[in-house]
């Protein structure tokens, strides 16, 4: 008898030690899944050649509640028009700037914006003047001729943005920090 009820606690002992386990991962997972960071995965061809279609990001959402987005970051939002659909975007103009898209080069306050991260001779059309309010930013897609951005639809309200893309893990040839 003494072995059976041995035998039934050292069950009972395991199927506790799995609740404690779930309940732990749960408890640390959740909130980093609320508010630190998610999964997304690119779709489209918006962002090539430096993001493609299907692969896998973790988004930053953290940082830019304790600082505001950069020229230069690429970002992922609830599209204005849709808010149930995620782009992914670069920043290119920030609150207060005027940013004019003409002749095929980008201006920020009449100064040309140099933009390493495009394919070379990638002109960018069409022409466009905007002067973004507080909240505001001017985003485009690296693929300019095949992208939905702010050339067409507007500004970006600061209210729309989830993150930015932190870091690439699919695919594994091309998994790290993104810069």
């Amino acid at each position: 008898m003494d072995e059976n009820k041995k035998i039934e606690e050292g069950h009972g002992s395991a199927v506790w030690e799995f609740i404690k386990v779930v309940v732990i991962s749960v408890a640390i997972v959740l909130p980093i899944r609320t508010y630190i960071a998610q999964p997304f995965i690119v779709s489209g061809a918006s962002m090539e050649p430096n993001f493609h279609n299907g692969e896998y990001l973790i988004i930053d959402e953290l940082t830019y509640e304790l600082r505001l987005p950069e020229r230069g970051e690429v970002v992922v939002f609830r599209y204005p028009l849709n808010p149930s659909e995620f782009f992914i975007k670069r920043v290119i103009g920030l609150p207060g700037e005027k940013v004019e898209i003409k002749n095929g080069k980008i201006t920020i306050n009449g100064l040309e914006l140099a933009e390493p991260y495009l394919l070379a001779n990638l002109e960018t059309a069409p022409n466009v003047k905007m002067e973004l309010t507080e909240n505001q930013y001017f985003v485009l897609g690296d693929n300019r001729p095949h992208s939905s951005d702010s050339r067409f639809w507007g500004a970006l309200p600061k209210e729309k943005l989830m993150g930015r893309a932190l870091v690439r893990l699919w695919p594994i040839a091309k998994a790290g920090i993104i810069k």
